[in-house]
């Protein structure tokens, strides 16, 4: 099972996850990017749905989410003024960007993850490596590449991926930056490449461990080749577009990667189920966590729900909508976008 991305709203994940286990296709392995990484740890520690529920309903995962803030230098309109130069600029990857110091939130010190008991399953996460250094911020990139898409997983799935190609640097979607051989970690915790994966450019800070410094799975959002080379059945998102005026830029600008592109190829291939979350931004409309610019405090700022049990109720909401869609998908294995635009449809 593939959980991509998703930002904040973990709980369709562990609605997606019931309704496989409910419909007999209980997943062998799950491979997560972004934000879907946390609800896989979370998955892969308990061993039930309503431990799992219970946990990301907590008080400690609400005073978590609660203390994301904004960075001190993050102003409206220097962030403002950034994306619009971004959307004007058709360049790809031309410099080194500043993935250290040029950011909106900060992440509280530790990640409210459970402690691991006997996994039933085994897990998988897609991050970034970066292949500069902070002295190299702002300098031209030439031909040379700056990333590498690593999977951190157990060994078994290491060994299944050596000596890949990574999915993120074909041409067809990518000008060079992403480095062509995929990395792969069996030693890196699992709260780390949680936090390496969740690390969206531009979002939050790079993540450092052990020498290296690691960015978020958005650079292969969708990893179905991969999927596909862990396991025999898959179980797929169907996904909606990246937005034309903030996250194509900002990718284009990083990376140097077309995401529309990378996923109209990727909503043609094959999966064995697909689960529609292509509506998710109207179907979960005020759920969760809201970006807000407060302009007499000249601010962004990231807001929660004012009670835990405003919280919980929001969490519900995620996980019936994942709960449905994923049993949807097992008994209708087709594909199908309820938000289908030129800019997600399949192409090969």
């Amino acid at each position: 099972m593939v959980m991509a991305g998703g930002g904040f709203r973990f709980g369709y994940y562990l609605g997606m996850h019931a309704a496989a286990e409910d419909s007999g296709m209980a997943p062998d392995i799950i491979l997560a990017s972004c934000g879907g990484s946390l609800a896989a740890a979370i998955i892969h520690a308990l061993p039930d749905a309503a431990q799992r529920k219970q946990w990301l309903a907590s008080q400690e995962m609400y005073r978590f989410m609660c203390g994301l803030r904004a960075a001190p230098h993050a102003r409206p309109l220097q962030v403002l003024g950034a994306a619009l130069l971004r959307g004007l600029s058709r360049g790809r990857a031309k410099r080194v960007p500043d993935v250290f110091d040029d950011f909106m939130f900060e992440l509280p010190g530790e990640l409210p993850l459970p402690a691991a008991g006997q996994p039933q399953m085994s897990l998988a996460i897609v991050a970034t490596r970066l292949l500069f250094g902070r002295e190299h911020t702002g300098q031209a990139r030439g031909s040379r590449a700056l990333f590498a898409e690593v999977v951190f997983g157990p060994e078994r799935a290491c060994s299944l991926l050596e000596g890949w190609q990574a999915p993120a640097s074909s041409p067809a979607w990518s000008c060079g930056a992403v480095a062509p051989g995929l990395l792969l970690d069996s030693a890196m915790p699992v709260a780390d490449a949680v936090r390496s994966s969740i690390t969206d450019m531009l979002y939050f800070p790079c993540h450092a461990h052990a020498g290296e410094h690691y960015m978020g799975g958005v650079i292969d959002l969708f990893p179905i080749e991969i999927a596909h080379g862990l396991a025999r059945h898959v179980t797929m998102e169907a996904k909606p577009p990246f937005g034309q005026m903030l996250a194509i830029p900002a990718l284009r600008k990083v990376f140097g990667i077309d995401g529309n592109a990378r996923l109209k190829h990727v909503h043609a291939q094959h999966a064995d189920a697909w689960v529609d979350t292509s509506d998710i931004s109207s179907a979960l409309r005020g759920s969760g966590m809201q970006k807000r610019i407060d302009w007499l405090g000249n601010r962004i700022r990231l807001e929660m729900p004012a009670r835990l049990a405003e919280y919980a109720k929001d969490v519900e909401a995620q996980w019936q909508y994942g709960y449905r869609r994923g049993i949807e998908a097992y008994a209708s294995p087709g594909l199908r976008l309820r938000h289908a635009t030129r800019f997600n449809r399949g192409s090969t």
